[in-house]
């Protein structure tokens, strides 16, 4: 076998990590080829000389090194949208800040997107502003549950309970100097099932 050189092996192995680490699945031959500048065959041929060589597992699909094996389990890719208000309803405009991966086995299996807190509403719920809120995309809550309510085209951060006597939903605000907000309808757009709290308070 034609020598390999042991600077492009780094740099398959650095670009494999990295994208592992980020999206939670291997990179294709493709991917590698085009990241580190060589063609597909030649990124295969590294691959495979890799793996003989114990500095990563490589299967024809799936690549692991000694960093990506420690991600057992599931991994979903959630995206960072933006603040969602924590003190009135007001109208959010969702912008993806980045994609974060979530092993399931802290997380749970679901569909996933993150919002930053925005606001003093929730703090007694452990939810202050800056923190990363981990929510479950559904349309379904139970009572007493944390969701993103939709209410007259604009989303917040709330507790939400039914009322069966008066037909209400009460968004309620973990925050006892704020009243709680009754409505005639709201969208559930997510269930908070996590809080990431911002370091450095």
């Amino acid at each position: 076998m034609r020598a390999k050189d042991a600077g492009l092996m780094e740099r398959i192995k650095r670009y494999a990590e990295e994208y592992i680490l980020k999206t939670g699945r291997s990179p294709s031959t493709t991917k590698i080829a085009d990241a580190v500048g060589v063609s597909r065959g030649t990124a295969y041929k590294y691959l495979v000389a890799m793996s003989e060589r114990n500095m990563i597992k490589y299967d024809g699909g799936t690549i692991t090194t000694d960093a990506t094996a420690k991600l057992s389990g599931a991994v979903s890719r959630a995206a960072i949208v933006g603040s969602i208000p924590c003190g009135s309803p007001e109208e959010e405009q969702e912008s993806v800040e980045a994609y974060v991966p979530l092993p399931a086995e802290i997380f749970g299996e679901g569909s996933f997107y993150i919002l930053r807190a925005d606001g003093d509403s929730m703090i007694e719920a452990g939810i202050a502003s800056g923190d990363l809120v981990v929510i479950e995309r559904t349309d379904m809550a139970r009572d007493g549950d944390i969701v993103v309510a939709l209410v007259d085209n604009e989303n917040t951060l709330k507790r939400i309970f039914f009322d069966k006597e008066t037909g209400k939903t009460i968004l309620h605000p973990e925050n006892r100097r704020l009243s709680d907000i009754a409505v005639d309808y709201c969208l559930v757009q997510g269930v908070a099932r996590s809080v990431i709290k911002r370091l450095g308070r």
